[in-house]
């Protein structure tokens, strides 16, 4: 069983639906002025601002927080400027790991993400040492009591998805980055809501983690990073037994 595919896109998505509400918010709202700057303020025509839209609300996050984030991307609101940033590096038995960041500082976010990684016995790599073993595809995440594994096949194959994963409480769709709008829209057409939905970065192999010791150092890696403020998400490509996660 891939722990990376089982733990951490699991975790995820019941981070999206439960957990630190604060740090969602802002990250969420960072996204949303990232791409009302990049794609224009009406989701109507702007299929990653309408998804993010969803997720906001989904959230629980207020609608006067978002009306001001899409505002600071089209220019409408005076706001910082918001980067998005994507470290690599290796935890302890070389295992690669990639961090996504939306930030309005730069050496902050740098200076956050190279001490964890320090600190856990890892380093940071240049950028692009792990482009041989990662891609980035769109992926949702999908929670299990929304629909159907069938229902969800017929909305989304036709529209470009290449992958539907069914995990323990949600489904994982998976699609080239060009299809992304196509199946967000698919699934829109359905009424079938992600909870979470974005480009993420999908290992194209594994690197197998058997000692418990290396396990436990890398997931404490990958949950200090993503505790970090403007860490978005992060990715690795370790496959490990359930029995060693539990």
């Amino acid at each position: 069983m891939s722990g990376h595919s089982k733990w951490a896109t699991t975790k995820r998505h019941k981070a999206v639906v439960d957990a630190k509400r604060g740090k969602i918010f802002s990250v969420i709202a960072k996204e949303i002025t990232m791409a009302a700057r990049e794609g224009g303020g009406n989701p109507e025509f702007n299929a990653r601002l309408r998804t993010l839209i969803l997720k906001a609300k989904g959230s629980n996050m207020p609608a006067d927080n978002i009306d001001r984030a899409v505002k600071k991307g089209t220019g409408e609101l005076p706001g910082m400027t918001i980067e998005e940033i994507t470290y690599e590096g290796y935890a302890p038995g070389g295992i690669g790991i990639i961090v996504d960041v939306t930030t309005d500082n730069k050496n902050r976010s740098a200076s956050a993400v190279r001490s964890v990684f320090t600190k856990a016995g890892g380093s940071l790599a240049t950028p692009g040492a792990l482009a041989f073993n990662f891609q980035k595809k769109g992926q949702f995440l999908i929670a299990a009591d929304k629909t159907d594994e069938d229902t969800l096949m017929l909305a989304v194959l036709d529209a470009g998805a290449e992958d539907i994963k069914s995990e323990e409480d949600h489904f994982e769709v998976l699609c080239p980055m060009n299809a992304f709008d196509q199946v967000s829209q698919a699934l829109e057409k359905e009424d079938i809501q992600p909870d979470d939905a974005s480009l993420a970065w999908i290992p194209g192999s594994l690197v197998p983690l058997t000692d418990p010791d290396a396990v436990k150092k890398t997931i404490r890696l990958i949950e200090t990073l993503d505790d970090l403020e403007d860490v978005r998400n992060v990715y690795a490509n370790y496959d490990v037994d359930d029995s060693l996660l539990e």
